[in-house]
């Protein structure tokens, strides 16, 4: 609203958080819903965005009526269901914020900024979302996502040929101690905060133009397979145990 000639107030920024989890898993079955250590997985993330105390809105985007109904008993939002043309194999996160963004746009409401958060993050911390948030906004960048360190130095790789035989990756290291090596980083697959224009432009994530949110070794796990399912259950419970 504007007042007596002195222009418009500045509103608070628009923040909305987008959880992508289509219906489609192969590898782990109904995976976005599947009970994790005693709830459906997808209830972390969605708990982690509400308590973090940032957003505006909390929307799931999925194409999957019964994931629709577990995500509202967690109290997120399902403005839409994603069209089919965007709940493949091989659409990408970003288009899945993209088309929430210009959603909600339609709508009337203005992103400022979004941040794409994993359907199957249990460890996610709400700290760690209030982190990158800050960040993003102090540094002015475009993105802001949470990142974990390499077990072991990347520059001591081995690579193995078709007959088994090894040879180093990066031989100008194989004998450097590990501590005098650089430590290098990975993607931790928990969440990505943006700029809604840069989502919007499709702006390289993995740049100079990001800024990182360091997480401890023990909150990252890829879940992408049954293995990968039942070891990061073996964490979360350890995990669960150290606090009570």
């Amino acid at each position: 609203m504007s007042s007596g000639g002195q222009g418009s107030l500045k509103e608070t920024p628009l923040k909305v958080a987008v959880i992508p989890a289509r219906g489609g898993s192969k590898r782990i079955p109904h995976k976005n819903i599947k009970l994790f250590a005693g709830q459906p997985i997808i209830g972390y993330s969605i708990q982690a965005a509400k308590e973090c105390g940032l957003f505006d809105r909390i929307i799931v985007s999925t194409d999957d009526e019964e994931i629709a109904s577990v995500a509202r008993s967690f109290g997120a939002e399902i403005p839409f269901l994603r069209p089919k043309t965007l709940a493949d194999d091989f659409t990408g996160t970003n288009a899945v914020v993209k088309h929430a963004i210009n959603w909600l746009a339609d709508e009337g409401s203005s992103v400022d900024y979004a941040c794409c958060i994993y359907a199957t993050a249990p460890f996610l911390k709400s700290k760690y979302l209030i982190e990158g948030y800050q960040k993003l906004v102090a540094a002015k960048s475009s993105f802001a996502f949470s990142v974990t360190g390499f077990r072991f130095p990347i520059q001591r790789a081995l690579r193995l040929d078709s007959s088994g035989s090894v040879d180093a990756m990066f031989p100008e290291h194989i004998y450097t101690r590990s501590q005098d090596l650089e430590e290098a980083y990975h993607d931790a697959g928990q969440f990505y905060w943006g700029k809604s224009e840069a989502f919007l432009r499709d702006e390289v994530m993995f740049s100079p133009a990001s800024v990182a949110v360091v997480l401890p070794r023990h909150l990252v796990q890829d879940i992408d397979t049954p293995q990968d399912w039942y070891e990061a259950e073996l964490m979360f419970r350890a995990c669960q145990s150290e606090r009570s």
